[in-house]
């Protein structure tokens, strides 16, 4: 069997030097891992490859670092209540009536709109863990489950936290070494459980390796009955304390109200962050300090959250939004430049993950790949090679992703996705929303 030669107009690896080849390069191996990047005009020569040429612009495949995308089912619900009462007045109760079917439509109609729009990875915390994994098969998609620990109206069918970290445990046996499916633990937040949940987590990823995903700081108060339990010390403060990050490798969504610091904390600690700035505007919580985390050495990456919170899934979006309002908190329109903020959605995303199989196009990194139509008013004119890149975060969008592989294997083309029928996952979706709502 033969690998696959894909020359495209532009290749951007979105590497540390974010090179610009035109035309470039990628060499696909028939396992799907890449065997070579780089200008047409030194491509080895190999003769018995198949050639496929691509106008347009190919990049990796985008990485959305937090997500809940079940919650497709409940999209729109609960529109403009803060979060407090969103969570407990439309969000958990009709989740505490959720069946693992509906999680499993939910995901799969999710998937196949993340695909559409170039993510190929999604950082997922929910529950049903078995339907999640089959629609993540079944659309093809990469991703890093982090099924939820929580004591929360509803939880109660799950068993008690001890139970959930005990199946998480049991899960992260049996699916290690699957090359598209990540297992890790979803402790949802300080406020969501007691202080022996979060210890045991964090002792149990800690032998394991696995990752940790976690809320931290989303909005302002929600951490003030914690702070108050442990002498007024900040919730990172406490997580640190109760060894959730040390030793361990560690996601927090959000990061909104963090002090200096708490920055400097997640720094020693290497603590990542999920940068939501999409879903905490809609909700009004406030924007993470995105410049002063990279300016200390955090790894960020990308999150929209769930569809029930942001309502999308695009992550064109969050990388524009990213970037907007680093200029507005700093009021410096030189901050986070365009080639810094696509690479929070790729290589970022990777980083934040602790991963160096994907999030760049580069010799044995997964072919995860999406290409962008550069024959649209948005990528006019282009006189330099960093138009392109400044083209792809300010004018393109996800209307301009054309085709998407992941692995090698081709998930969407000419913009559709190929392996997911959206019509009956939007129909199933449809009428379970409906069943929720009616209670």
């Amino acid at each position: 069997m033969t690998g696959t030669r894909y020359v495209a107009d532009t290749v951007l690896p979105c590497d540390a030097a974010m090179s610009v080849l035109r035309p470039g390069v990628v060499d696909v191996e028939p396992g799907g891992r890449i065997a070579w990047v780089g200008p047409e005009a030194d491509a080895p020569p190999r003769p018995d490859w198949t050639v496929h040429r691509r106008a347009g612009l190919l990049l990796p495949g985008l990485v959305n670092v937090h997500c809940h995308s079940p919650m497709t089912l409940l999209r729109g619900q609960g529109e403009g209540l803060p979060l407090a009462r969103w969570l407990a007045e439309v969000i958990w109760p009709r989740e505490a009536r959720v069946s693992p079917d509906d999680v499993y439509w939910g995901m799969l109609l999710a998937s196949g709109e993340l695909l559409r729009y170039g993510v190929t990875t999604t950082v997922e915390m929910y529950f049903h863990d078995a339907e999640m994994i089959a629609a993540v098969e079944a659309s093809g998609a990469r991703c890093v489950l982090t099924p939820g620990v929580v004591v929360a109206p509803g939880w109660e069918r799950f068993g008690g936290w001890e139970q959930q970290i005990e199946r998480i445990t049991a899960l992260y046996a049996a699916r290690k070494g699957d090359p598209r499916i990540e297992i890790g633990f979803g402790p949802h937040s300080a406020y969501a459980l007691p202080e022996p949940a979060l210890a045991t987590v964090g002792e149990v990823a800690r032998d394991l390796g696995a990752l940790v995903h976690t809320h931290l700081a989303e909005t302002e108060h929600e951490g003030a009955e914690v702070s108050a339990r442990h002498g007024g010390a900040s919730v990172a403060e406490v997580l640190a304390e109760l060894g959730l990050f040390a030793g361990n490798r560690v996601l927090a969504a959000h990061a909104v109200w963090l002090s200096d610091a708490d920055i400097a904390l997640l720094a020693r600690h290497d603590v990542a962050v999920a940068h939501c700035p999409g879903s905490n505007a809609k909700l009004a919580s406030g924007c993470a300090r995105l410049v002063p985390m990279i300016h200390a050495g955090l790894r960020v990456g990308l999150g929209t959250d769930g569809p029930a919170s942001n309502d999308d899934l695009d992550l064109w979006e969050e990388i524009r939004l990213a970037a907007l309002f680093a200029r507005q908190q700093e009021r410096d329109p030189t901050a986070l430049p365009a080639n810094d903020a696509l690479a929070l959605a790729t290589r970022g995303g990777a980083a934040a993950l602790g991963r160096d199989d994907i999030g760049t196009l580069a010799d044995g990194r997964w072919a995860d790949m999406v290409l962008l139509d550069t024959a649209d008013p948005g990528f006019v004119p282009v006189l330099s090679e960093h138009d392109l890149v400044a083209h792809a975060v300010w004018s393109a969008s996800r209307r301009l992703v054309r085709d998407v592989w992941v692995a090698g294997r081709l998930v969407v083309h000419d913009g559709e996705c190929t392996t997911v029928d959206l019509a009956e996952a939007g129909n199933r979706v449809q009428a379970a929303a409906a069943r929720l709502a009616a209670g």
